[in-house]
């Protein structure tokens, strides 16, 4: 489903069912360097259960219009105003890393339209070393690299012959390394430092969470290297009406590490959330 208009259209994913506006809507917003597609088993199933679904592509990003966007704010006034002429009755903005920080300001700038806020793998700065940095410039082969070693589990054994993984054939690092690949095949080269300076550069998370008009979900993962626990508490403080969550053995890539640990969190949220708006 195309999102926005020509030009600087958004690609929405609806989860395998057609897009219904009459229903309470799931917005999930990725993070660096990925697509729509690492909400795989979290957005068909809301979409199969009663909720409609729009997991997007950021800007420039796969199947959305570039190019993509420099800062958090101008990615955040793109999704607003793609979103504001649907007939949805409520939306629950669930974002990912970057696509956490995103989420916040898309709420602020649509607080009578968002139920809720689900804040995963994030952190408030969301800083990134300046030697990642460097590699996303110049030698992005060798960034994807560490951050896809960062983003899971040391249990995983990330890039090992015989990896630790859910089950026989399925290589959750493996996989995110092929699509970060992809993106930049088919979105350009520059999407990745682009998307890692956004994160580095925004500093309104804080003050994003002290303006929300809702409750607001935070998922953390216990083995999160990329964004420990720890570095959430400043934004968990911020907010008024905060829920944790803290996934046990789980690491950044939490989506696909532990799927079941973010879809069940996420849909005790948007039931709660959901029936207080329809009060």
């Amino acid at each position: 489903m195309d999102l926005g208009v020509p030009g600087r259209r958004l690609y929405a994913y609806t989860g395998g069912k057609p897009f219904d506006p009459r229903l309470p809507c799931v917005v999930f917003i990725h993070g660096a360097q990925n697509d729509h597609s690492v909400w795989i088993l979290q957005s068909r199933y809301f979409a199969h259960h009663g909720r409609a679904v729009l997991a997007l592509d950021l800007p420039g990003h796969s199947r959305s219009d570039g190019p993509a966007e420099r800062t958090v704010a101008a990615i955040a006034e793109r999704i607003a105003a793609a979103l504001s002429p649907l007939a949805s009755p409520r939306l629950l903005l669930a974002g990912h890393s970057l696509g956490s920080l995103i989420a916040l300001e898309v709420a602020r700038r649509l607080p009578a339209r968002v139920a809720g806020v689900a804040l995963i793998g994030t952190a408030a700065p969301m800083r990134v070393s300046d030697a990642l940095l460097a590699a996303t410039r110049d030698d992005p082969a060798a960034a994807m690299d560490m951050i896809n070693v960062w983003s899971h589990s040391p249990v995983i054994a990330p890039f090992a012959v015989r990896p630790g993984n859910p089950a026989p054939g399925f290589n959750v690092v493996w996989q995110n390394l092929r699509l970060m690949q992809r993106i930049a095949a088919v979105s350009g080269a520059e999407v990745l430092p682009t998307d890692f300076a956004a994160c580095n550069a925004y500093d309104g998370a804080i003050d994003a969470a002290r303006a929300l008009q809702c409750p607001a979900l935070v998922i953390l993962g216990s083995r999160d290297q990329m964004t420990p626990p720890k570095a959430a508490q400043s934004l968990i403080d911020a907010c008024a009406q905060p829920q944790v969550v803290l996934l046990a053995a789980t690491g950044h890539a939490m989506m696909a590490e532990n799927p079941d640990g973010v879809r069940r969190a996420l849909a005790s949220f948007a039931q709660q959330v959901f029936a207080a708006s329809a009060v």
